[in-house]
C-alpha cells in the first residue's frame, strides 16, 4: 500500500545511472531555489544600506562562498547518489548522528514549507479571492504536496514552467517601476538607509542560502557527472544571486525603501501576485522534498522501519498545510532561524571526512561499485558530535566575521585535526538491513 503513495525516489539507496538527469534539468531547479521572492528581499536589504557596486561585490563574495560549499557537497552527492542525511552515515556522523541531521532537516524545511504556503495564500486571496486565506493555504500546500509525491521528475517539469514564468512576471513587474527612473543614476546613488559594511552584506548573502547549499546532495544525487555539478552550481547560484538580487538592489534605490514587496505586488496588479505564487511554488517543492527525505532516514534509523518517501511527503505536506492554514507558523520563524545555525558545521564535517580524513571513504567506494550502500555504519561518532556542537555555538555567538562560514570552516578544521590525531572513531556498528538494497531495484 505504501509503495503506491507517490514515488520513493531512491530515498534510502543510491540513485542508479539510468535514473540520472541532464545537468540542465537540475540547474533549472537550482536556479528556481535561488531566484525566490526572498532573494528580492535580500537584494532590497543590501540596496537599502549599500551602493549598487558595493552590493554587487557583496553578492559576488556571498555567491562564491555558497558555490564552493555547494560544489564540494554536491560532488559527494553525485558520486554516491545518496541524499544528505543518508550520506552523513559514512561522512562523519554515523547512523544515529545522521538521524539527528534528518530530523533537523525535516523540522526546519517543513516549517519553511508552511510559511511559504501562508505567503502564497495571501497573494491568492488578493488575486482570486473566493476562499478565505486559511483555505487558500490548504489548497496551495496540498497542490505542492501532490507535485512532490511524484518525485524529481514531476518537480523538474514544474520548474520548466514556473521558472520562466517567474522571470517573465518579475521582468514585467520591476520593469514597470525601473523605467520611471534613470538606471545610471540609481547605480551611482548613495544608499537610502543606514549603511551596511561589506562584511555585513556578504554575511546576509552567504547566510541566506547556506542551508540550501549544505543539503545540495538531495539534488545532485540525480546528476550524471562531477562536471555537471560544477556547471549547474555556477549557473544556478550566480544567475540567482545576480539577476534577482541586483534587481532588488535597484528597486530599493528607486523606492528609497527596503520594503519592495509592495512595489513588486502592486506595480502591475495581478502580475505581482502571480510573482509571489510562482516564486514560492518553485522553492516550496524542494522544502517539502528534502524534509521528506530527512524523515525517511530518521524513521528508518530510530524505529527500524522503511518509511516510503511518498508517505513521508504526504504526512508532512498535510501537516505543513494545516499549520499554515491555522496561522501559527509565524511564531516559529525565530526558532527555524536558530535551527539553521546547526547546518553549516554539517557541511564542513562531511567535506572534511569525505575528501581529507576518509575514515569511511573506502566503504563507500567499494559499495558504489556494486550499486549498493555499505553493509554497515558506525552507530555514533562522539568526536563529530562535539565538533558539531562547538562549531554551531561558535557560529551562533561569535560576532566576528561571517557567522555561518565561521562555523563551517571551524568544523572542517576541527574534524581534520581530530582525524589526524586518531580521535575520529565510531562507537558501535549498525548493520544495514532492509535499506541496504541494490539501487538497480529502484
Amino acid at each position: 500500500m505504501a509503495s503506491s503513495v507517490g514515488v520513493d525516489d531512491y530515498a534510502l539507496t543510491r540513485v542508479p545511472d539510468h535514473a540520472r538527469y541532464s545537468w540542465w534539468s537540475v540547474a533549472v531547479q537550482r536556479f528556481g531555489q535561488i531566484s525566490a521572492l526572498t532573494q528580492f528581499l535580500l537584494g532590497a536589504a543590501l540596496g537599502f544600506g549599500m551602493s549598487f557596486w558595493d552590493a554587487f561585490l557583496a553578492l559576488t563574495l556571498g555567491a562564491v562562498i555558497l558555490e564552493v560549499v555547494a560544489i564540494f557537497v554536491g560532488i559527494m552527492g553525485a558520486r554516491e547518489g545518496l541524499s544528505t542525511s543518508m550520506l552523513a552515515r559514512w561522512t562523519g556522523f554515523g547512523r544515529a548522528g545522521s538521524a539527528l541531521i534528518g530530523l533537523a532537516i525535516a523540522i526546519s524545511l517543513i516549517g519553511w514549507f508552511g510559511i511559504q504556503s501562508a505567503v502564497s495564500a495571501k497573494g491568492l486571496v488578493a488575486l482570486i479571492g473566493g476562499l478565505p486565506e486559511w483555505a487558500w493555504a490548504l489548497v496551495f500546500g496540498l497542490l505542492v504536496t501532490a507535485i512532490v509525491l511524484r518525485g524529481f521528475r514531476s518537480m523538474a517539469w514544474v520548474a520548466y514552467v514556473s521558472v520562466p514564468a517567474f522571470l517573465l512576471l518579475v521582468g514585467w513587474s520591476i520593469g514597470a517601476e525601473l523605467t520611471q527612473h534613470d538606471i545610471g543614476a540609481l547605480m551611482s546613488s548613495a544608499p537610502p538607509g543606514p549603511q551596511l559594511s561589506l562584511l555585513e552584506g556578504t554575511t546576509l548573502v552567504a547566510g541566506g542560502f547556506i542551508t540550501g547549499s549544505v543539503i545540495t546532495p538531495d539534488m545532485t544525487r540525480f546528476n550524471r557527472t562531477v562536471g555537471d555539478v560544477v556547471k549547474q552550481t555556477l549557473v544556478g547560484i550566480t544567475l540567482g544571486e545576480y539577476v534577482i538580487g541586483l534587481a532588488g538592489v535597484l528597486l530599493a534605490h528607486a523606492a528609497r525603501s527596503a520594503d519592495i514587496t509592495t512595489i513588486v505586488t502592486s506595480s502591475v496588479g495581478w502580475v505581482g501576485i502571480l510573482v509571489i505564487v510562482a516564486g514560492t511554488l518553485k522553492i516550496n517543492d524542494w522544502n517539502l522534498y528534502s524534509s521528506g527525505l530527512g524523515l525517511v532516514n530518521f524513521v528508518g534509523t530510530v524505529f527500524g522501519k522503511k518509511l516510503n518517501r511518498g508517505v513521508a511527503t504526504a504526512v508532512f505536506g498535510v501537516i505543513g498545510s494545516v499549520l499554515a492554514a491555522v496561522g501559527i507558523l509565524d511564531q516559529f520563524t525565530d526558532f527555524l532561524t536558530v535551527l539553521g545555525v546547526a547546518f553549516p558545521p554539517i557541511g564542513g564535517i562531511m567535506v572534511a571526512e569525505y575528501f581529507v580524513v576518509r575514515r569511511w571513504r573506502g566503504e563507500l567506494d567499494a559499495s558504489r561499485a556494486r550499486g549498493e550502500i555499505p553493509a554497515s555504519s558506525p552507530d555514533w561518532v562522539p568526536a563529530t558530535l562535539v565538533i558539531w556542537l562547538v562549531s554551531a555555538l561558535f557560529g551562533g555567538f561569535v560576532e566576528i566575521g561571517l557567522p555561518s562560514i565561521n562555523s563551517l570552516v571551524l568544523a572542517f578544521a576541527l574534524y581534520v585535526v581530530a582525524g589526524k590525531l586518531g580521535l575520529v572513531r565510531g562507537v558501535g556498528t549498525a548493520i544495514s538491513t532492509s535499506d541496504a538494497v541494490s539501487a538497480k531495484t529502484g
